[in-house]
């Protein structure tokens, strides 16, 4: 999946869910965009029809392929979603000092990017990096990997800003959950060393042209597994749901 849409660069065909999440992604960042006393939950939704009324002239939305009850089902998923976030904190009292803000910095011997949703200032003026989740929050076992992401995130403020975040959350709105952390000294620098490695493994994946398939529940919901060797047993016939080598 990875060298067919990052190296071949081939399209994807938009989600019901990335869409959905565009969308209240969409929603929250017009309502920061409101004076703090205007950030009401009756202001979001208002934010909110904008952004559906924006996506419906968008050709993409068309691609969906949603039948007009589907997309009274998927506007009232993204307005359930938005609702909850007033659950999680009160936007009136937030002050936010970068929204959609992209960072990016050289780390493990590539340039890394990234969008982040926010950046607040808290009450003692320390920075707080805060992400916006619309899928599921995951379970403990898995709690500490999806932080990974969010911990890039203030490690490249450091380096672009000059500054280290004190916080940093990730906002659940299906729940509604916050999960939030402290980014320190060695945390920071042990997604340092990820990177670098996972730059090295591609790097080395180039090389030897060895993109071998890692087959696994997310293949369901990949826009590839059509061309895919791990589904398409006509291209690698030994290569099939259920097989050893699929297995291994």
């Amino acid at each position: 999946a990875f060298k067919y849409s990052a190296i071949d660069r081939l399209p994807e065909p938009p989600s019901i869910w990335t869409t959905k999440g565009t969308l209240v992604h969409t929603a929250l960042e017009s309502l920061f965009c409101l004076p703090g006393p205007e950030r009401t939950p009756a202001a979001a939704q208002a934010c909110l029809a904008t952004a559906v009324l924006e996506l419906r002239a968008d050709p993409e939305f068309a691609l969906l392929g949603l039948e007009p009850d589907e997309q009274d089902a998927f506007v009232a998923d993204a307005q359930a979603l938005v609702a909850r976030y007033f659950e999680l904190e009160d936007p009136r009292s937030v002050r936010a000092i970068g929204l959609e803000l992209k960072v990016q910095a050289e780390l493990g011997g590539t340039l890394l990017r990234g969008i982040i949703d926010r950046l607040d200032v808290d009450d003692d003026g320390e920075w707080v990096v805060v992400d916006y989740k619309t899928g599921r929050a995951p379970g403990a076992r898995f709690e500490a990997s999806k932080m990974g992401g969010i911990h890039a995130y203030a490690l490249l403020c450091e380096r672009m800003l000059g500054r280290r975040p004190a916080r940093i959350k990730l906002l659940y709105l299906q729940e509604p959950l916050e999960i939030s952390t402290v980014p320190d000294e060695q945390s920071l620098r042990a997604i340092e060393r990820k990177v670098g490695a996972i730059w090295q493994a591609v790097v080395r994946a180039c090389d030897r042209d060895d993109f071998r398939p890692r087959p696994g529940r997310l293949c369901d919901f990949c826009a590839f597994r059509d061309r895919c060797p791990a589904w398409t047993a006509a291209t690698v016939p030994d290569l099939v749901p259920g097989s050893a080598a699929l297995a291994s």
